[in-house]
């Protein structure tokens, strides 16, 4: 009977860690990783909007953010409660929504970008052209939103059942080192599954050249990263959670109207050398948007399904996100 006891309390144990646990109304730890599509949570930073929003509702909030790179690292922390609101790519949040029986939802998305697929071999002008011995670099090798991309365009590439085919050739690595590595030529590193602005510094390489985007796999406009957090936090949280998505909202319709502040914050926040006019000149190309609405997500959740990497099914969009997002047009 003990022994029963003991299982009982450890199997409570592990439920209540897979759907994170709730801090103090008034504290939100924020996780981070690299890019230029964090630029909402750069001006929700530098301006203070969830301080201001929490005001606005009568509460003191104190913010922390964690620099994480890769969706295995940023679920480990939401789901141990080390944050509040993680941020990562779509694939990683599906894996952790599956993880938790729907327990983690999506607050809002970065906003749609494309991923370039760069390599540093002339020679390489599709993944048929990969060999046993390159190497492609990837966030978080076989899970991350670039390295579930991959999967979907080597089914098309190979056929049915081949999505997998170069899963052995992938590395994990945050986007700064997956640059360099490109860049240099002198690793094993000859593809790299980008996002801006890496990609755009390495195409500026005249080694360097994109295979294709991942708006041409999806076949369109795609937003690769969401943030979200778990139900229980949301519901202990009402009042943080509220001047979050209210900071989040407000910072997006900042970025989208203001390219110019947009790329002056990212250069301020990551202390980043880059020109603020070639920031912003990426961010002025017409593929990015800034929307809180995730497009194309339905293709990754359908994909991961069908491929096994899923136990769930996800219904539609509007399934796995919080209402707030629900009077607007996602995918």
């Amino acid at each position: 009977m003990k022994r029963f006891f003991r299982a009982a309390t450890l199997s409570l144990a592990l439920l209540g860690s897979a759907i994170g646990s709730a801090s103090a109304e008034g504290l939100i730890r924020i996780s981070e990783q690299f890019g230029t599509l964090y630029i909402p949570f750069h001006i929700l930073r530098d301006q203070n909007l969830i301080e201001k929003h929490a005001k606005e509702l009568g509460i003191d909030v104190k913010v922390e953010w964690l620099k994480l790179s890769g969706g295995n690292a940023v679920n480990d922390a939401l789901l141990s409660g080390s944050v509040d609101i993680a941020s990562a790519g779509i694939g990683p949040f599906f894996t952790v929504w599956d993880r938790t029986k729907g327990a983690v939802k999506i607050v809002g998305a970065f906003g749609a970008t494309p991923n370039y697929l760069l390599t540093n071999k002339p020679d390489i002008k599709s993944l048929k052209d990969f060999g046993p011995n390159d190497r492609i670099a990837t966030p978080a090798a076989g899970v991350s939103v670039q390295a579930r991309t991959l999967q979907i365009a080597a089914e098309k590439e190979f056929g049915p059942g081949n999505q997998g085919k170069l899963d052995s050739l992938q590395v994990t690595l945050p986007h700064p080192d997956a640059t360099a590595a490109l860049i240099s030529g002198s690793t094993e590193i000859t593809g790299h599954l980008s996002n801006s602005p890496f990609q755009e510094q390495a195409l500026k390489n005249p080694k360097v050249h994109k295979v294709w985007s991942s708006y041409d796999v999806l076949g369109g406009a795609f937003t690769p990263t969401v943030a979200y957090t778990t139900v229980k936090w949301r519901d202990a949280n009402p009042k943080t959670y509220e001047a979050f998505f209210r900071a989040f909202k407000e910072a997006t319709e900042i970025a989208a109207k203001d390219h110019q502040l947009a790329a002056d914050t990212y250069v301020k926040i990551e202390k980043s050398k880059l020109d603020p006019a070639f920031v912003k000149q990426i961010i002025d190309n017409p593929e990015v948007q800034f929307t809180l609405v995730p497009l194309k997500s339905e293709v990754f959740g359908e994909f991961l399904f069908r491929t096994g990497a899923l136990k769930t099914q996800p219904g539609g969009w509007k399934s796995y996100t919080f209402p707030e997002l629900h009077d607007q047009a996602g995918s």
